[in-house]
């Protein structure tokens, strides 16, 4: 066996990832909000660039003339700005106000209660300590001991804080929380006191027929108090802000009804505009012999421009992804989520002669607003189940008729998940019982025993 060095010539090919293709890749990816972020550090970084909204558009060009006239390499330049036609532009700012959380509403609360003094400053001390749920995290030893004062203390404030509004705030488990509630509206028995004292796990189960032989009421009267309870609100401080602000879906598609034929357009509003700096126009003749400037401002030109192109780009590929996913689930925006077909992203990727990987980070994050609502681009996609005339039903079909089927049921004899695998049959769907209860478990819809009504 020879061994050694030698010198070998052979032809290989390779994709090379470079700077620009990384930066476009990026930049598909993003949705709306994370690319008006991205273009914002962009046009901070780049002293080239600059937001087309400080500008009119007709100033733009003639910085474009200016500048193509001093820079020798014109080819560069020969696709300068992006501008959308519609000239609005969406910002979050828009959107954005000062919405009130749970602990500025108990305070104001405190504030004009009978509270004063040390059990104001320890009422602050717990509302500060409620979760955003509406739960005290911290118990009367812990409190007493971290504040200072003797239980009873600490237990008289704690009564004036459950009887602030929303009822129920306050409380240290949920079955305090339902009580406090009930209490508020006068409803609480000594019955309903007990079912939740000791046997709330069974009403979660929905075991009537158990409660109603320990408690000695009839299923039905027992049945009437489970609905008084799950009336009950188990997170009275979920209605308030978390102070996290909140997340606007604004679509980049939309399928519009045109002259009696529905179109995708494309949404030019959700996208940055771009443009070169008028402020470089000047630096640029100013520059002279200055090599080193002028190889800088080069860098920042080819670097906007880039930029600009990969926006484009992007909002081009949404708009091809978003017309053949419309091309193949026509009937959905016609007709509703029932008539979802199955979907992959190979066959959008096929058919746009993209990769398989485009589509997906195309996808990811968009959205399209239609007829039927607003959906994000990979709801269209889904396995599906075979049918006996060859073709298949998606999932998210089947689910949707799982709906309906338990929406239609008689409450007080539901159907099981085997009869509702037979009715599909019925339908030419093959399909387990087990994946039905898998459906309707990832719907957040009960078992057909705590769905049971008496």
């Amino acid at each position: 066996m020879k061994i050694g060095y030698d010198l070998v010539i052979e032809q290989t090919q390779k994709l090379s990832m470079t700077p620009e293709l990384i930066q476009s890749i990026h930049i598909l990816q993003l949705n709306n909000q994370d690319l008006m972020e991205y273009v914002k550090t962009e046009v901070l970084e780049n002293p080239v660039l600059e937001s087309k909204s400080t500008l009119e558009s007709s100033q733009a060009v003639d910085i474009k003339e200016k500048l193509r006239e001093s820079i020798a390499d014109s080819e560069r330049f020969r696709q300068f700005e992006y501008s959308p036609d519609d000239d609005e532009e969406y910002t979050y700012e828009q959107y954005v106000s000062k919405e009130e959380t749970l602990t500025d509403y108990l305070l104001t609360q405190l504030n004009f209660s009978n509270l004063k003094g040390d059990k104001a400053a320890i009422g602050t001390y717990i509302i500060e300590a409620i979760d955003d749920n509406g739960y005290l995290t911290m118990s009367t030893e812990e409190l007493a001991e971290e504040l200072g004062f003797d239980a009873e203390i600490i237990d008289e404030v704690i009564d004036v804080i459950q009887t602030f509004d929303p009822v129920g705030v306050c409380a240290r488990n949920l079955r305090e929380c339902l009580i406090i509630q009930l209490e508020a509206k006068g409803l609480l028995t000594k019955e309903i006191e007990y079912v939740i004292t000791d046997m709330l796990e069974d009403l979660a189960e929905n075991r009537i027929a158990v409660i109603s032989k320990k408690i000695g009421m009839t299923p039905e009267q027992v049945q009437g108090l489970a609905d008084l309870i799950k009336s009950l609100d188990p997170k009275p401080g979920r209605a308030f802000s978390t102070g996290q602000g909140t997340n606007y879906v604004i679509p980049d598609v939309f399928v519009e009804m045109v002259n009696g034929e529905y179109t995708v357009v494309t949404n030019n509003k959700s996208t940055p505009k771009l443009m070169l700096s008028s402020y470089y126009d000047k630096v640029v003749r100013e520059a002279g012999d200055d090599e080193e400037l002028k190889n800088y401002l080069n860098d920042k030109f080819n670097s906007a421009i880039w930029l600009i192109k990969s926006i484009e780009q992007r909002r081009n590929t949404i708009h091809s992804v978003a017309s053949a996913i419309f091309s193949y689930q026509r009937e959905f925006f016609e007709k509703g989520e029932k008539y979802l077909k199955p979907l992959t992203l190979k066959q959008i990727a096929d058919e746009l002669g993209i990769h398989e990987s485009t589509v997906s980070r195309t996808i990811n994050g968009k959205y399209i607003q239609s007829p039927q609502g607003v959906y994000e681009l990979k709801h269209f996609f889904s396995s599906g189940l075979a049918m006996d005339d060859g073709t298949s039903v998606s999932s998210n079909s089947i689910k949707s008729m799982i709906r309906d089927i338990i929406s239609e049921e008689d409450p007080k004899k539901p159907v099981s998940d085997q009869c509702i695998a037979e009715m599909l049959e019925a339908k030419e769907i093959h399909i387990s019982r087990r994946t039905v209860a898998k459906y309707r478990e990832g719907m957040g819809i009960l078992s057909s025993s705590k769905r049971r009504r008496f």
